[in-house]
């Protein structure tokens, strides 16, 4: 996304980045970043959280606006959890083998819901 936004700024128009990598994101040199400390793929938000969700559009908006410099970065104001400890476990690699079945489980599931809506509607 940071590539494709420095392609795209590069045409003329300005881009927001919103992300959760904030050491690749400003790596790679994109013009405006709104960064969260969440685990990645959050960057928009806690799931379900639609205020925070709120929030973090218009911060990028408002920084659309206003930046006064390339290579500009806010940071959102929301906390994933009060512990860091969230981040050694998301990014660990561990996983318990019941836990790991547990999951498979879970994804065969909804492999088979997938699978049936898609035939009902073919």
């Amino acid at each position: 996304m940071s590539l494709t936004s420095r392609q795209i700024e590069e045409q003329g128009i300005p881009t927001v980045v919103l992300g959760c990598a904030k050491d690749l994101v400003e790596t790679c040199g994109v013009a405006r970043f709104v960064w969260s400390d969440f685990p990645l793929g959050n960057s928009c938000g806690k799931p379900n959280d639609a205020e925070s969700q709120r929030t973090i559009l218009a911060i990028a908006f408002d920084l659309l606006e206003s930046a006064g410099a390339p290579m500009t970065t806010v940071r959102t104001p929301f906390r994933w959890r009060d512990d860091p400890s969230w981040k050694k476990d998301f990014y660990s690699l561990e996983v318990p083998p019941e836990q790991l079945a547990k999951r498979k489980a879970e994804f065969d599931r909804q492999k088979a819901i997938a699978k049936t809506r898609e035939e009902v509607h073919a």
